[in-house]
């Protein structure tokens, strides 16, 4: 960062002052290569063998408010078909309120999931 900012900028105690910011700030964290451990080799999924057995799901947190006053939505896609859910819901919803839901909108529908893949958000 101090390398792209010095082309532009400077002021005194630059690079101390770059240095703390990236210290103390979480996304500077999560993508400096030092503090990431090697993966290892990569295995792919197993291919699920029936419809819904196998799910992936995410949050897509930090929209605006909907006119149902939600503000993020929640993705669930079967893994076989690709086929996927947009659940609208709210940032502060606890987990009881999204079990709820899920059981509503994908158990109901599918019923329940042998596994569930999701990233470590």
């Amino acid at each position: 960062m101090y390398r792209d900012l010095r082309q532009y900028f400077w002021w005194n105690n630059m690079k101390k002052e770059i240095a703390e910011y990236v210290d103390k700030c979480l996304t500077c964290q999560k993508v400096k290569a030092e503090h990431q451990h090697p993966i290892g080799e990569l295995r792919p999924l197993e291919i699920p063998t029936w419809k819904w057995d196998s799910i992936s799901m995410d949050f897509v947190m930090g929209l605006p408010l909907s006119t149902l006053k939600k503000n993020s939505i929640w993705l669930i896609v079967n893994q076989l078909t690709k086929s996927a859910h947009f659940l609208p819901i709210k940032d502060t919803w606890g987990v009881e309120k999204l079990v709820q839901l899920f059981i509503k909108e994908i158990v109901r529908l599918h019923g329940i999931p042998l596994d569930v893949v999701s990233d470590r958000d």
